[in-house]
């Protein structure tokens, strides 16, 4: 199966990718189950790997899906060079009243040091893609993306990312980062549309979006009835409705790519068929 692929910087890629976060935090796989999703996903063509310094248990070691994806490669027999492999930094994991959470530290020096380490935890001179995860409330975002250029000035970073930003967030980028910004990564899905403004500003700006989460995250939505329709055209079709769901994003331009997770092969290869599922005008119309 040929696998859909688009151009993002200086990539060709496949526009479905693999959101390895799955693999790493709570509720993760076995190790070997974990490589082998990743194997599997090699195998049927995917090119796009996504992780993050972050992606790792509350309270347990760190970068551990960083450390997951440069196992799976050294592994894996396939043509590595073609692989993209994006990870992220700006994110660390700690608990919150007892529950495992998510804190943000996007101090310039902090940035600097957390992709030095994600780099040597992938293995690689200089990462593919790297991403700012997430503005920091306490840093003014312009010093933030100003330690995000030095990093490629430096050689860690071939290419810049920035996640879960606005519209005013992604200019202020692109008028320090220049060139070198390349991607845009947000959450989207039937239950979260609130990025479709940053959709079409990426577009007109000549950036690629990377979408997260695009079937609605690990847990089950708060309101299933989103997908009802996603239900009924993936009826028509004969697949599953997430191949729809994913279809239907990549649908909305062609400078989106979609980052599916998976806890296991079975998982990953059926979102890797969207890229190849046609919508009809009218299925978009009622998929909205």
């Amino acid at each position: 199966m040929t696998l859909l692929s688009r151009t993002l910087g200086s990539y060709e890629t496949t526009a479905v990718g693999l959101g390895c976060m799955g693999l790493s935090i709570e509720g993760k796989p076995s190790r070997e189950l974990a490589v082998q999703t990743i194997h599997d996903a090699l195998d049927a063509g995917c090119r796009h790997l996504d992780t993050a310094w972050s992606y790792y248990e509350s309270g347990g070691p760190e970068q551990t899906n960083e450390n997951l994806v440069r196992e799976a490669l050294a592994s894996w027999k396939g043509p590595k060079t073609e692989v993209l492999v994006a990870t992220k930094v700006g994110h660390y994991r700690n608990f919150t009243d007892g529950k495992p959470t998510w804190g943000v530290d996007g101090r310039p020096e902090n940035l600097i040091k957390r992709a030095k380490e994600s780099a040597r935890a992938l293995g690689v001179d200089a990462i593919d893609l790297l991403y700012m995860h997430r503005p920091d409330p306490k840093v003014p975002y312009q010093e933030s993306i100003e330690a995000m250029a030095e990093l490629v000035k430096e050689g860690v970073a071939k290419e810049i990312g920035i996640s879960n930003v606005t519209v005013e967030q992604i200019d202020l980028a692109r008028g320090i980062i220049g060139a070198d910004l390349t991607a845009v990564q947000n959450q989207f899905s039937p239950i979260f549309l609130d990025s479709r403004d940053t959709i079409k500003h990426t577009q007109e700006t000549g950036l690629s979006f990377v979408v997260w989460s695009p079937l609605g995250g690990f847990r089950r939505p708060k309101d299933d009835t989103k997908f009802d329709s996603f239900r009924q055209v993936a009826q028509a079709h004969n697949v599953s409705y997430q191949e729809v769901v994913l279809a239907w994003e990549l649908a909305q331009g062609d400078h989106v790519f979609v980052l599916p997770g998976a806890h296991r092969p079975q998982t990953i290869l059926d979102s890797l068929q969207a890229g190849e599922l046609e919508l009809s005008a009218e299925e978009l119309a009622l998929l909205g």
